[in-house]
């Protein structure tokens, strides 16, 4: 089974702090354990909402509000990574994928590299990427028959592509009824909790991609995860479609 972790942001992250040293090293060694053994196959963490843009389609007609905003509904339905040329130029593949999706509300934000971290130098021909967040609906948390509709549209998204950009990455995720949620709190009062939930305010901060035998080793890989980034995070954990 396939699982993703997503971490909500915190003041500190909004605020543009760099995560401590001891995040840095200790995720690190996570994901380098998890990628040698199989578990985790794809991840990636966003800039602060600041950076980011929020587009929602009504009738056809689209209105654009770039960050920072406070958080509202996050539930997240799918998530695609694409690389781009600019934040301009991923709007407008945004803007192409929800065309094909209908109304909807989707999220762009720059993806978080190596170099932004200090980890090492950015190369020369480095490429722009951003995550496209698809925010979750009534449809997509009434069953997976919604699954269909996001796969077509980044598909047709993914055919539109000539020189500026790829689409790098797609995943449609379950309702929020298969999922669980561990909420920011002091250590001790914190618990896994099954959805479905209503709704998210956090901000989605990053995710992370795995490949487990079950939700439970996927909630212990997830309090791992947690346990790294402290109390103040929100952490879910739904499952992906499988295509």
């Amino acid at each position: 089974m396939r699982f993703i972790v997503m971490h909500k942001t915190d003041a500190s992250m909004e605020a543009g702090a760099p995560p401590d040293q001891d995040i840095i090293q200790n995720m690190g060694a996570l994901v380098q354990e998890s990628l040698k053994s199989g578990v985790f196959t794809n991840g990636a963490g966003l800039h602060p909402s600041s950076r980011r843009v929020r587009l929602t389609q009504r009738a056809g007609e689209w209105s654009v509000t770039p960050g920072p905003y406070a958080g509202q509904s996050e539930l997240v339905a799918a998530v695609t990574m694409i690389s781009a040329k600019s934040m301009e130029a991923a709007v407008k593949h945004a803007k192409r994928l929800g065309s094909a999706l209908g109304d909807c509300e989707i999220e762009v934000g720059p993806v978080v590299e190596p170099w932004d971290l200090g980890l090492m130098p950015k190369p020369e021909s480095a490429p722009e990427r951003f995550l496209l967040l698809t925010k979750s609906t009534r449809e997509d948390e009434a069953g997976s028959a919604a699954a269909a509709r996001h796969v077509a549209a980044t598909a047709k998204l993914a055919q539109g592509f000539e020189q500026d950009g790829a689409v790098l990455a797609a995943e449609t995720f379950a309702p929020s009824s298969q999922g669980s949620r561990l909420a920011a709190g002091s250590k001790a009062k914190r618990l896994w909790v099954d959805g479905p939930f209503a709704e998210s305010k956090e901000l989605i901060a990053g995710f992370s991609l795995l490949q487990l035998g079950s939700k439970a080793e996927a909630l212990a890989w997830a309090d791992r995860y947690a346990e790294i980034l402290g109390e103040k995070s929100e952490v879910d954990v739904l499952i992906v479609h499988e295509k």
